[in-house]
């Protein structure tokens, strides 16, 4: 489980795969962690996530390398949740 705020969120609809970005600990492009909503399950979502953006989540599931940075590819709505972060 990762949580942080969502400093960016970019639905990436003419890239393969139509994935939506979620980035965490720092804008695009120096964020330090993103969570990656393949286009094939975008529809999961309501609301949409980029609805998300400025708020608090915590992504749950195995955490990859994608580049320098880590990322969790989220499945399902069950493996995104608001977080109040103090």
């Amino acid at each position: 489980m990762v949580c942080g705020r969502v400093e960016k969120a970019r639905f990436a609809q003419n890239s393969e795969g139509e994935p939506t970005f979620l980035y965490m600990g720092g804008a695009f492009p120096r964020h330090t962690f993103s969570a990656r909503i393949w286009g094939a399950d975008r529809g999961k979502f309501k609301p949409s996530p980029e609805q998300l953006e400025g708020k608090d989540v915590c992504v749950i599931g195995d955490i990859q390398r994608d580049g320098a940075r880590a990322e969790i590819v989220v499945k399902s709505p069950s493996d995104l949740k608001l977080a109040i972060i103090k």
